[in-house]
């Protein structure tokens, strides 16, 4: 090449080579930031695969930026990749033990996997680091009262409400602690409110029906239910409870369908077997009867009320000689049982 010919073969290079280097010299820091705002955009876009790779990347650049692995551990929990969260989450909890949403996204990723102690440990470190925010009593709530320990969850839930007293479900879950503490009129009013504020509020007038049951007062927990099963018509525990009120308050007709529909989509249920072999004896169908509670019987074997309505229905279907064994059953578990009193015809809701 001659030299005015490979001056411009130079020249002509120069921007890409230029570019090149400029992009060669970008410092790791804006790599980082760049990173991060990407990570970020695909979380918000709900790209939670995205939002890791990016993460990623970001981490590997930079392993102690706390963004990138905040934002990774977001990711992970998002995407249900929980054993992941929980080993990052653990790491992250050692280098920034003083970080609150460390704590709180590890203490999530505890509780999806059903680790609740843990779970529990975490959320409360990370209230401790930076009380008063409504996700991290809401979120203690949850644990607590999948620990059945309503109490506690009712106070954090108190604690939650008054930072964001709109908050629907917040009121469900607080009126569920109130109805396991036996504070039913309290209830009532929580799931009232969640109502006003969001009528379409799942489950809601479910739990107001269970509530009015509770209290004997059937025909507005009938009226509650049935609103619920517009909503959610194949809900087998909603059915269930429907179909038990109205059979207690005796409209035998209307709670067999509900009955029947209850135990079809959850055989398992030996309360719902019970209540059907109930309502069936009692519209004079004594085999369907007996079918249903062999059923729940079958399910719960040591309970006497099934004997004894066994026992009745096989009496009706004229076979004496098995009601009689059923008669023989229903006694010896009944003296077994002292708690359960004169109870026959009922069981303990």
């Amino acid at each position: 090449m001659r030299p005015k010919s490979r001056r411009l073969a130079i020249w002509l290079s120069l921007p890409w080579l230029l570019a090149s280097i400029a992009a060669f010299a970008q410092s790791p820091n804006a790599v980082v930031q760049q990173l991060l705002r990407s990570g970020q955009a695909a979380l918000d876009a709900g790209d939670y695969a995205r939002a890791a790779h990016d993460f990623e990347r970001a981490r590997q650049t930079a392993p102690d930026n706390l963004p990138a692995n905040r934002g990774l551990l977001l990711s992970y929990l998002q995407m249900g990749r929980l054993r992941e969260a929980i080993q990052l989450g653990s790491e992250c909890a050692v280098r920034w033990p003083r970080d609150a949403e460390v704590q709180h996204w590890l203490g999530l990723a505890y509780f999806k996997a059903g680790q609740n102690t843990l779970a529990l440990e975490s959320l409360q470190r990370s209230e401790a680091i930076a009380s008063g925010g409504f996700d991290i009593h809401f979120d203690i709530a949850l644990v607590l009262l999948q620990q059945s320990q309503f109490s506690l969850a009712a106070d954090e839930l108190e604690r939650a409400i008054k930072l964001q007293p709109s908050h629907a479900l917040a009121h469900v879950l607080l009126g569920r602690a109130y109805q396991n503490t036996n504070r039913t009129l309290q209830a009532i009013e929580q799931f009232q409110t969640a109502l006003r504020i969001d009528p379409g509020t799942a489950l809601g007038h479910y739990h107001l029906g269970f509530a009015y049951a509770s209290l004997g007062r059937n025909q507005e927990a009938i009226a509650e239910y049935r609103k619920e099963l517009v909503r959610s018509p194949e809900n087998p525990q909603l059915l269930y409870q429907l179909g038990h009120c109205l059979l207690e308050s005796g409209e035998t007709k209307d709670a067999l369908p509900q009955l029947k529909k209850a135990t079809e989509l959850d055989p398992g249920n030996s309360d719902s077997a019970y209540d059907l072999g109930k309502a069936l004896l009692l519209d004079g169908n004594a085999e369907a009867a007996v079918a249903a509670l062999q059923r729940s019987i079958q399910l719960k074997p040591g309970d006497p009320s099934s004997h004894y309505q066994l026992a009745r229905a096989l009496q009706k279907a004229g076979r004496s000689d098995d009601a009689q064994q059923e008669w023989k059953r229903f006694a010896e578990l009944k003296k077994a049982q002292p708690e359960m009193g004169g109870m026959a015809t009922g069981r303990p809701q």
